[in-house]
C-alpha cells in the first residue's frame, strides 16, 4: 500500500468518525464546519522534507588512530551492533561533528546549530564519554547536559544507553 493512500484512508474514516457525533441543525453554522472540515481543519496535508546531504568526516576509528579519542570510544560508538556480530561497524561522522568533537578534546567552547537528525547529540556525546574514559568514573561529575524539556532528556537518556549497553 503507498503510504499517501493510507494516509488518506485513515483521514477518510476519521473524518466520518468526527462526523457521525456533529448535529448542526442552523445550516449556515452547518455550512461552514462542512467548509472547514472540507479544508483540513482536523487533518493537515502530509509534510515530505528531504533531508540535506551534510558533509562527510572521518570516522571514529580514524579519531582514535589520530589518538583524539580513547580506544574503547571505538567499541562504543558503533552502528548497528545487534545486526551483526556484536561488534557492528564503524560509525562514519558528519564534518561537523568530527569538527565539534575535535573542539571538545581540545577543551575549547563550541555551539552547534544543525538541523533535526544531524547529529547533534554525538557531537558532545561522544566528548564526554572520551573524557569519563580518560578520567576514569566515581569521582565526581564529569559532564552536564541541560535540555529544554524532560522527553528530550529521557530520549537523549535512551540513546546514550544504547550505545554503552551495546557497548
Amino acid at each position: 500500500m503507498q503510504i499517501f493512500e493510507f494516509r488518506n484512508e485513515v483521514v477518510a474514516d476519521y473524518r466520518k468518525y468526527i462526523e457521525s457525533f456533529i448535529s448542526i441543525a442552523d445550516p449556515r453554522i452547518r455550512q461552514k464546519v462542512d467548509q472547514e472540515l472540507q479544508g483540513g481543519l482536523l487533518w493537515r496535508d502530509p509534510l515530505v522534507q528531504i533531508n540535506p546531504n551534510f558533509a562527510r568526516g572521518k570516522k571514529i576509528d580514524d579519531l582514535i588512530e589520530e589518538k583524539l579519542l580513547h580506544p574503547e570510544c571505538g567499541r562504543i560508538f558503533r552502528r548497528s551492533k545487534k545486526e551483526t556480530d556484536g561488534s557492528g561497524y564503524p560509525l562514519n561522522l558528519h564534518l561537523h561533528q568530527e569538527e565539534a568533537i575535535r573542539l571538545a578534546c581540545e577543551k575549547k567552547n563550541y555551539i552547534l546549530c544543525t538541523g533535526t537528525g544531524s547529529g547533534k547529540s554525538l557531537s558532545y556525546m561522544i566528548p564526554i564519554v572520551d573524557h569519563v574514559l580518560r578520567a576514569g568514573s566515581g569521582r565526581g561529575i564529569k559532564g552536564i547536559i541541560v535540555y529544554p524539556i524532560n522527553v528530550l532528556a529521557n530520549s537523549q537518556a535512551r540513546e546514550l544507553e544504547k550505545f554503552l549497553k551495546d557497548g
